[in-house]
């Protein structure tokens, strides 16, 4: 194991600083703070004090970690793939500071082994006594999230976790790579065609190329090909339990909006479920900075507020399913059927659809044969860590272009930035469009349409016209973005309710005027402001027709359609006369203050 250096047992509680202890990882990112004395004797007072020696495994990687670790004297290791040729050590703790990332929060499985280094002493506390003090002491419970939270951001750049075996020419390893991208998953992907890594692999395990794309982890556990529902599993992504489901509210989509009204309605009561096709967040989840949203002066990352809100309605009791792709909506008996493509169904009293929208895919010439390897419809770390030597191409206007170029910005050499009109300012906010400008690295490019994508294996440039001289060129560019317009997560709905020309769902009184003749006369109302033309359905965020495509309109409509759920619950009963809109449900956990 790699590092060096040893540590007495239960000294002094240092001071934050690198000199008092010399063997730790340095904390360059704020992510390993360590805990004042008053917050560890707090939490001492609850948790319970234990003697460790050099190898003890606090928290295994592959199993779910139930436990908070403080380290009070010694040292601990974080280790990737233990016990295994390809062991690494990751980074030490010392006194002071606490064991775990994301998934101890969130219920996911360890992505590493947490190893006594050193012999001392840890405090120990469960994740129930942990959530209980949390609620009262706000600066613990900011710190540990946090914490967490830029742990596992550096757990995706180190390339920890598990591992994807396959070729950039494969449809399902683009599948298995964009759903955990998408999903925050540290794993690292290797090339069938360019890692020698990928052939000593396929030897070890007995299978062959013509098995890939293979998840393999801790060299124990082997998936050939799995369902995205089979790695969620896997990684302890949250599901529905067996069975149909019963429910006040289902919310179909957990973007932005999915999310707002997830918080809004458990923590009012309702019986909530929130069921994700591919990943919490949506498209904003991807976003690498958000600027103009309220309360973030300094800007969040999407995949940052996105954890965030998973956790806030975790705390008040919603159940979140991911991946859950719904395929039908039918009325019954009062209530809402939604079927899954799964076979299995929730019903519940009332539905909010946001489903949100997703990129438009971009039609020229060679670009379909380079979707997933070097064209790319979002911009993550992953996608950003491959484009630090090569130039790279930004098609869109608007601000998840903007957003995409500053952060591809920080990796790539140059960002020539591909813009249809005569100008930024029609769709893009004026704070990013001030950045983009002034950013030496940026090429803003306007009148500029892209009509090829030139590449056999990878992108090696685009051939580019000027709308107003008709001039052909070709730019260098090793990757390609694309953040062009949106269609409606909405084709499962179609004959179901009304929806616009292009798709998207209306609302108010666009759906009352095509509802079923008399279905509203039967209400004694009329159609909610956020009501589709089903009396209980409702839409929020970008799915819905004539929404602004913000990420902080989603959020008000979210919150939003909950008030008018309540409404309609309010002119309900459950079958048998009983009106159970005050009802209300039990918090299940906490984490937030």
């Amino acid at each position: 194991m790699a590092g060096d250096g040893t540590r007495p047992g239960a000294p002094q509680m240092p001071d934050d600083t690198e000199e008092s202890v010399p063997f730790e990882t340095v904390d360059v990112y704020g992510a390993y703070p360590r805990l004042p004395e008053d917050q560890i004797d707090r939490l001492a007072q609850h948790g319970r004090r234990r003697e460790v020696d050099a190898g003890d495994v606090l928290i295994r990687e592959g199993e779910r970690c139930e436990t908070f670790y403080v380290v009070l004297s010694g040292s601990v290791a974080i280790l990737e793939d233990y016990g295994t040729p390809e062991e690494r050590l990751l980074r030490v703790h010392g006194p002071g500071r606490f064991i775990g990332e994301l998934g101890l929060l969130s219920g996911q499985v360890a992505f590493y082994t947490a190893m006594v280094r050193d012999p001392g002493e840890v405090l120990a506390l469960s994740m129930d006594q942990l959530r209980e003090l949390v609620t009262r002491d706000s600066v613990l419970g900011d710190m540990v999230l946090r914490a967490c939270l830029g742990r596992r951001a550096l757990l995706v750049g180190q390339g920890a976790g598990f591992r994807i075996v396959g070729s950039r020419y494969s449809p399902d390893t683009r599948r298995l790579r964009e759903f955990a991208a998408r999903n925050r998953l540290p794993y690292r992907w290797i090339d069938l065609e360019t890692d020698e890594e990928a052939e000593a692999l396929l030897r070890r395990f007995g299978v062959g190329p013509e098995d890939t794309p293979l998840v393999i982890w801790r060299d124990t556990t082997l998936l050939r090909n799995p369902s995205n529902a089979e790695l969620a599993r896997l990684m302890g992504l949250p599901t529905l339990p067996a069975g149909n489901q019963h429910g006040d509210l289902l919310i179909i989509g957990s973007g932005p909006a999915g999310l707002a009204a997830a918080v809004n309605a458990a923590s009012e009561g309702l019986a909530t479920t929130l069921v994700e096709a591919m990943a919490t967040g949506g498209q904003a989840g991807t976003s690498s900075r958000i600027e103009n949203l309220l309360g973030f002066p300094s800007g969040i990352s999407g995949a940052e507020l996105t954890d965030r809100a998973v956790l806030q309605a975790d705390k008040f009791g919603a159940r979140i399913s991911v991946p859950a792709e719904a395929a039908r909506l039918e009325p019954r008996d009062g209530h809402y059927a939604v079927g899954f493509a799964d076979g299995s169904e929730i019903t519940a009293r009332a539905v909010v659809l946001a489903t949100g929208a997703r990129y438009r895919r971009l039609r020229v010439p060679g670009i379909e044969r380079l979707e997933g390897t070097s064209v790319h419809y979002s911009a993550t770390v992953y996608e950003a860590q491959q484009c630090r030597t090569d130039p790279v191409a930004v098609v869109g206007g608007g601000n998840s272009a903007g957003q995409a170029v500053l952060f591809l910005a920080g990796y790539a050499p140059q960002v020539h930035l591909l813009v249809r009109g005569p100008s930024l300012e029609a769709h893009m906010s004026r704070y990013l469009i001030d950045q983009v400008e002034r950013h030496p690295r940026v090429r803003v490019l306007l009148h500029t349409e892209m009509t090829e994508a030139i590449g056999d294996e990878t992108l090696e440039a685009v051939e580019v016209v000027d709308r107003r001289t008709g001039e052909h060129r070709r730019l260098t560019a090793r990757a390609l973005f694309v953040f062009t317009g949106a269609d409606p997560h909405t084709e499962w709905l179609s004959g179901a309710l009304a929806l616009d020309a292009r798709g998207f769902v209306l609302t108010g009184a666009e759906a009352q005027a095509l509802s079923v003749p008399g279905v509203w006369q039967s209400q004694g109302r009329a159609c909610l402001t956020l009501e589709t033309s089903l009396p209980g359905v409702f839409a929020a965020g970008d799915v819905r027709s004539g929404s602004v495509k913000r990420v902080a309109s989603a959020v008000g409509e979210g919150a939003m359609s909950i008030h008018f759920v309540h409404r309609y619950l309010g002119h309900t009963t459950e079958p048998g006369g009983t009106d159970t809109s005050s009802r209300t449900r039990p918090k299940e956990s906490a984490w937030l203050a």
